[in-house]
């Protein structure tokens, strides 16, 4: 494979954007640092296909990144292959407002061909290629220039080992005929409302410090500011305000400006400050959350109980047998919340109950609670029967766990 030096000029960029924009797949990697902004900083991106690849400086003075921008989000024809692709794909929706597609990730392919959660890439290198990869550079300061031979032999070694992984797992997927299962995953993965900050759902993942409305509602408000306010200064909201003290507020509320310098968290500038002040005028002008916008009373679905929960229970248990048996990870059949509502008597909009998930686990599950499917142990082994098929056995088991409408 070709390693090209560092590209760092239009040209240069646009040059082997016309090359790789007739491969059939292109591996892209990114490194980015974002401890200190709001925004990620893109200071590295990588790229390979199966016959060359190289490093592009971000960062480099006159640079124009549309060539590359322009095969990731609007090239249909080349397939882009990530590893735990995520972040990478963030960076690129804030650049574009597009994600990149056609996509595919190899962590997550991986867990449809083996009971691997959610496995590194190093271990992923050294499994697929018997490779052990130098770890040093990984968290070294990426926007400092100039970069060294080492950062950058680092940085490309991630996409031109993913080149030579994504065929053999891709061959796979192929002879296990799972290939399908992953269509789903991957449209999750490229969907661009993944990445869009919603100012009206922030506050959703703040710990809710009541159900009353009027609290609700000025913790829905404040989010939504501490959001505006991190984005204009680039900085992490969290040092804008902690979410114990923006829920701290929104329950108790202060009268004047002055009052936030008796705040927990709160330096006592703000009692006078710019921040603050804008901080009191969005307290004054939130409003009660209406019953549409209320959360549900119970986000898992209805309470277990006891019983519900030795139901769910077995229901985990069913899961880690059959993701064992045909050798898949347990999170892509199926998630605990799901097992609880089904475990609770819900039979609707569960993924557990469609498609592919349903033929490997969700008719099993459904059976157990149903009260046709048990456990039985028989010499020793816990094996799964019907409950007509254990009663017509020849072997006596010796224990056996069913549940009972």
């Amino acid at each position: 494979m070709k390693i090209h030096p560092l590209i760092t000029t239009t040209e240069a960029l646009a040059d082997l954007c016309e090359r790789l924009a007739k491969a059939d797949f292109v591996t892209v990697d990114t490194e980015f640092m974002r401890e200190n902004t709001y925004w990620p900083e893109l200071c590295l991106v990588q790229i390979a296909d199966d016959k060359e690849a190289a490093a592009i400086d971000p960062l480099a003075p006159g640079l124009d990144m549309s060539p590359l921008l322009d095969l990731l989000v609007d090239n249909e024809d080349v397939l882009k292959v990530f590893h735990a692709g995520g972040q990478d794909v963030e960076i690129i929706y804030n650049l574009t407002g597009k994600t990149p597609h056609p996509i595919f990730d190899t962590q997550i392919a991986m867990m449809a061909v083996s009971q691997s959660e959610q496995i590194g890439y190093s271990n992923l290198v050294e499994s697929w290629l018997g490779l052990s990869i130098d770890k040093g550079a990984r968290f070294t300061d990426w926007s400092r220039r100039p970069l060294t031979e080492r950062q950058i032999e680092y940085a490309i070694g991630d996409v031109t080992h993913l080149s030579k992984i994504f065929p053999k797992l891709l061959k796979r997927l192929i002879k296990t005929g799972r290939g399908e299962w992953l269509d789903i995953e991957m449209e999750k993965l490229a969907d661009p409302e993944n990445y869009r900050t919603d100012m009206d759902t922030v506050w959703q993942k703040i710990r809710a410090p009541s159900r009353n409305p009027a609290v609700l509602g000025r913790l829905k408000s404040l989010a939504a500011w501490r959001e505006r306010e991190a984005m204009d200064k680039n900085i992490p909201k969290g040092r804008i305000m902690r979410d114990e003290t923006l829920a701290d507020i929104a329950s108790h509320p202060p009268r004047e400006q002055h009052d936030l310098a008796k705040v927990r968290g709160l330096s006592a500038g703000w009692k006078d400050n710019d921040i603050g002040r804008r901080l009191m005028q969005t307290l004054a002008d939130s409003k009660p959350l209406t019953d549409a916008e209320m959360p549900p009373k119970a986000p898992r679905g209805a309470p277990l109980g006891k019983e519900g929960a030795l139901v769910a229970d077995l229901l985990k248990l069913l899961l880690k047998i059959r993701s064992r048996e045909i050798d898949i990870a347990a999170r892509l059949l199926a998630r605990t919340d799901d097992l609880e509502l089904l475990a609770a008597g819900q039979r609707r909009n569960l993924p557990i109950l469609e498609g592919w998930r349903f033929e490997q686990f969700g008719r099993d599950a459904l059976e157990l609670v149903e009260g046709k499917l048990a456990f039985a142990v028989v010499n020793g082994k816990l094996k799964m029967a019907h409950i007509d098929d254990i009663g017509g056995s020849s072997e006596e088991p010796e224990v056996v766990v069913h549940v009972d409408e």
